[in-house]
């Protein structure tokens, strides 16, 4: 006789509406970076490697850096406005 096992899945589900990605730049030369360092142990460590890495091929207008409050939690509106308002690209990235 065969015993049925009942097996969960622990992914759960997610529900999100769908949101369209910004248009890639077409090129880096003269554009404004903005860099969002999440505060995460070794995200700035790893953002100033990307920033001189860039910089190195391409011309900014201006780097601008803003940190988060705290990496698990969303940027204040205040923030993104700001960094919208300030940049053309913005780099951010996970740290661990």
């Amino acid at each position: 006789m065969s015993k049925m096992v009942q097996v969960y899945d622990p992914r759960g589900t997610v529900e999100a509406n769908p949101m369209p990605t910004a248009p890639r730049a077409k090129r880096l030369e003269g554009l404004r970076l903005g860099i969002l360092d999440n505060t995460k142990w070794n995200a700035s460590k790893l953002l100033r490697g990307l920033r001189d890495g860039l910089a190195a091929r391409h011309r900014f207008g201006a780097v601008n850096y803003y940190r988060k409050e705290s990496f698990s939690k969303n940027a204040a509106p205040e923030l993104i406005a700001e960094i919208a308002a300030n940049n053309d690209i913005v780099l951010t990235a996970i740290g661990d």
